[in-house]
């Protein structure tokens, strides 16, 4: 009895912190009750959008200025709370929308080109439903009283709609769309529809439009920076800034310009593209953007109110992430007393002896740190395909397969002991392997119908690198040092039986399907799901699920063999407690954090990143690092608990896995 009390215990804290961060977190997205927010869903002529609705309840009686909020490319509707949580307590009916093939919307279209087959028309195939709904504000004239918003890709969807919307009043003369704010986004990629800096500028029209342009956004606002485009910007002072402020010599942020009957502002804060969704800066610029666009509506909407409660929300939402992450730790233990499932339990490895020398104390270390710091060294080369770095990879390999190939051939010569022939002919393959690995990199993983997720692709192209790489290091270790201390695959954590490896699977299949259970019910009950900032556990669709089932077996490459790593590191009785916690911790995430470091440290302090030409990886990096580090505690956790590295890899693929999915664009159609 007393063996269930404590993880009993963990347990109840667990939930206690889901339910208790997630109810004060429904408290604030719901101002406290007084909007209604629930997930719809409503057939469009591409396919099928999602999103979720805020409501006032005044908008039952009354129709109410509205506004259509989105995300940016691989994101979803709930990256946008701080505006639809701030907007609608003030009265607006607000619509946090997923574009297709993110979250919970589909898209019918074939994908020639995937990347401009969802945002063209997302925002506006949204005006267009929103627009018949009752609740939504017309003029006296029929025009919509609609705002439309997005962040990155979503700014390019708003600023299209806009267009959409001006040409469809040349034969309609109705204006759905009122007013228009794009975070984050400039022209760029408008323009590759064919459109012209000027054609863009005058769909605008007499509505009000405003701009959120971050200093040190990674993709835009300078437009002559070419590929370095992180660097600091000052958007008002460019070409195009000038152009959609009406065409000024010179133009201030922050300061409102009369253009074609309507008025346009750009507001400039000092922050990254990332940052847009976490700030009160520019959720403020947002609050005020509105109180001016909307300012007939006074008696319709608050405005002139400074005060914001969205990041409330987030917080007690990332209480209950981390009651989420804890409940897995009880759930294991507790499954792991049913019969079957208590084989997940091997005899714990007896610890190694430690490093003698000093020399054997240094080598040891220099592997941790290297280990440690490789995965971030290369991660731009192996995820936007970097010429230079890949090149640098293939030709390591190369060098591994030669070297490897001279010993194996001198041992058979010599006659070695067979140690040397062994680890010397593994070297060798694992050499073939990485070297054709790279070589192939265009067809590994490319988006396909089979691997629909295009930034999960260059992801697992990257793991499973490290874990070539990882794995290395590893053989060469173990046969030139550990092997002669004693140790043995059993001493990592890999020797077992296959009864307890099918249980260690069923085990943490069960238990994540127990804290997505918990998510959805969470989220039936409150509409809030666990997340703070980048870092979210959502929930998903059909296609989600799919898409696991063919992600999940290569990503357990890179999770069973970095796990085993982290054994092998941590093996002696020094590393026994907290210590082999932080072992872990470094080899998972060390190199990331101080990629991510000297990335943006370089950024603030002079102006132009450690990797300027960097953009979109620098991003994913920053929402790997907290994934990767709970998978770390999990993966040293869990070893120490079962004596064998299976049930912290089935775990970590698993639930890393469909978080990475869930968050992701995912095409359904290509």
């Amino acid at each position: 009895m007393n063996r269930l009390k404590k993880p009993v215990v963990l347990l109840v804290i667990s939930l206690l912190l889901i339910f208790i961060g997630s109810f004060t977190a429904y408290q604030f997205n719901s101002s406290s009750g007084d909007v209604d927010v629930s997930r719809i869903y409503f057939e469009t002529p591409r396919g099928e959008l999602s999103g979720l609705l805020y409501k006032p309840e005044a908008a039952d009686g009354q129709p109410k200025p509205t506004i259509i909020a989105t995300h940016g490319y691989l994101n979803s509707a709930e990256m946008q709370d701080a505006q639809a949580i701030e907007m609608s307590k003030r009265g607006y009916v607000v619509l946090a929308l997923d574009q297709y093939d993110h979250g919970h919307s589909t898209n019918t279209q074939e994908k020639p080109i995937p990347f401009f087959s969802f945002w063209p028309h997302a925002i506006y195939d949204a005006v267009q439903y929103m627009y018949e709904q009752d609740f939504v504000l017309k003029d006296a004239n029929g025009n919509g009283v609609i705002g439309v918003t997005g962040h990155s890709m979503g700014g390019f969807s708003s600023i299209h709609a806009v267009m959409l919307d001006e040409v469809d009043f040349q034969a309609s003369g109705i204006r759905k769309i009122h007013s228009s704010l794009v975070v984050g986004a400039d022209y760029k990629w408008v323009k590759t529809l064919g459109y012209t800096d000027e054609q863009i500028n005058n769909s605008y029209g007499p509505r009000y439009s405003g701009m959120i342009a971050g200093q040190y956004d990674e993709f835009f606002f300078d437009v002559a920076a070419g590929s370095n485009t992180v660097i600091k910007k000052n958007y008002v002072a460019t070409p195009e800034g000038l152009g959609f402020l009406g065409g000024q010599e010179t133009a201030s942020a922050e300061t409102v310009y009369d253009v074609n009957g309507g008025k346009r502002i750009i507001y400039q804060p000092n922050e990254t593209h990332p940052w847009n969704h976490f700030s009160k800066t520019s959720t403020g610029h947002a609050i005020d953007f509105y109180d001016m666009a909307f300012a007939d509506y006074s008696n319709l909407v608050t405005t002139g109110e400074k005060g914001q409660t969205w990041m409330f929300k987030e917080w007690f939402s990332f209480v209950a992430l981390i009651g989420f992450f804890m409940l897995f730790i009880p759930v294991i233990v507790l499954l792991s007393k049913l019969p079957f499932l208590n084989s997940i339990y091997t005899k714990k490895p007896a610890p190694l002896p430690g490093p003698k020398t000093n020399g054997e104390k240094l080598t040891g270390l220099l592997l941790v740190v290297f280990g440690g710091l490789f995965p971030a060294l290369f991660f731009p080369a192996l995820y936007s395909a970097n010429a230079y770095g890949m090149t640098l990879l293939r030709q390591g390999s190369m060098i591994i397969i030669a070297l490897s190939a001279i010993v194996l051939i001198y041992s058979l010569v010599k006659n070695l002991e067979r140690n040397i022939k062994t680890g010397s002919v593994i070297m060798l393959v694992l050499g073939v392997i990485q070297y054709l690995y790279l070589k192939n990199q265009a067809d590994f993983f490319a988006t396909t119908e089979y691997f629909g997720a295009p930034t999960a692709n260059p992801i697992l192209f990257w793991a499973i690198n490290v874990a070539i790489v990882t794995l290395m290091i590893m053989v060469g270790y173990h046969y030139s040092s550990k092997k002669a201390e004693g140790a043995t695959i059993e001493s990592y954590g890999v020797k077992t039986n296959i009864k307890a490896i099918i249980a260690s699977l069923l085990t943490a299949v069960v238990a994540v399907v127990i804290g997505y259970a918990v998510l959805y019910l969470v989220d039936a009950l409150f509409k809030v799901d666990f997340r703070l900032w980048t870092l979210a556990v959502k929930t998903f669709e059909g296609q989600h699920v799919v898409a696991l089932l063919k992600y999940a077996p290569l990503f357990l490459i890179y999770y069973f063999i970095v796990g085993l790593s982290v054994n092998m590191n941590t093996a002696t009785k020094e590393y026994d407690g907290f210590k082999g916690y932080l072992i872990s911790i470094f080899h998972f995430i060390g190199g990331l954090v101080l990629y991510l470091g000297y990335h943006y440290g370089s950024l603030f302090l002079t102006g132009t990143s450690g990797y300027p030409a960097e953009a979109l990886s620098s991003i994913i990096v920053i929402g790997l690092v907290p994934v990767l580090l709970v998978a770390a505690i999990f993966n040293r956790y869990f070893f120490r608990k079962t004596g064998n590295v299976y049930v912290a890899a089935f775990l970590n693929t698993l639930l890393m896995t469909m978080i990475t999915l869930a968050n992701t664009t995912l095409y359904t159609i290509l």
